[in-house]
């Protein structure tokens, strides 16, 4: 029981700390072979897959046809990729019309509000059924939704109003944030802050996001404060 919890624990970092995978559909033009292409993801607001694509894409259109697909993340900057995390989560693609999804998402990548009103994108959440995991040699674990879900407490008109306030006046609180987790800002790149959930939050720079975690974990928007004021204290 404690490697599958420790093993849901690394998944959901990856998770989190990721922001892009490879999207796997049925072929409809080569029926019976998988489909792969790359998709941007954020989380919903009960920690499920979200992703914007194309009503023209190859991939939409064998949702279409077979709502079954999986999302494959692979850790970065690893110099050894088969040492490295991998998650593969498998699930059902259901096209959605969610505004607190899509405000989240549009944070995370905003040049896609554009995409999506002017090259005829659509939501879809990939409801998690099961999810494979690599932690690296001999790590590996199938890891259920309710072990790796995790409902955001701020998802919605919360989340937006602390990343505006902290956008809007704590410039210097957020670039001092990605200093000390070694982040280098290229010359003339205002990082700003993209979304917060009970164990850390995510920072724009430029259109990289990194993931900056919380010391423990807030369930408050009175907690987020005080992590965030803690930690530009001890900066």
């Amino acid at each position: 029981m404690a490697d599958r919890q420790k093993a849901a624990s690394q998944a959901r970092a990856l998770l989190l700390n990721e922001y892009q995978g490879v999207l796997a559909t049925q072929s409809v033009s080569m029926p019976g072979y998988p489909f792969g292409s790359v998709a941007p993801y954020c989380l919903d607001s009960d920690g499920q897959l979200v992703i914007l694509i194309s009503r023209i894409a190859q991939h939409t259109r064998n949702i279409s046809q077979d709502s079954k697909v999986s999302l494959t993340i692979v850790q970065s900057q690893v110099d050894d990729i088969q040492t490295g995390g991998r998650l593969t989560w498998v699930g059902d693609a259901v096209k959605i019309e969610d505004p607190v999804a899509a405000e989240r998402y549009y944070s995370y990548f905003p040049q896609s509000r554009s995409y999506h009103e002017t090259h005829d994108f659509e939501f879809y959440r990939i409801k998690l059924v099961r999810a494979r995991f690599i932690g690296g040699f001999g790590e590996i674990y199938w890891v259920n939704p309710e072990e790796l879900l995790l409902t955001n407490p701020f998802a919605g008109e919360v989340e937006q109003g602390m990343v505006q306030h902290m956008n809007d006046d704590h410039q210097a609180a957020i670039i001092q944030y990605c200093l000390s987790a070694g982040e280098v800002l290229p010359e003339g790149v205002t990082p700003k802050m993209a979304g917060v959930d009970s164990e850390g939050f995510h920072v724009l720079i430029g259109e990289r996001i990194i993931r900056i975690p919380f010391d423990v974990p807030v369930t408050t928007a009175g907690d987020v404060r005080k992590a965030l004021v803690a930690m530009a204290k001890a900066a």
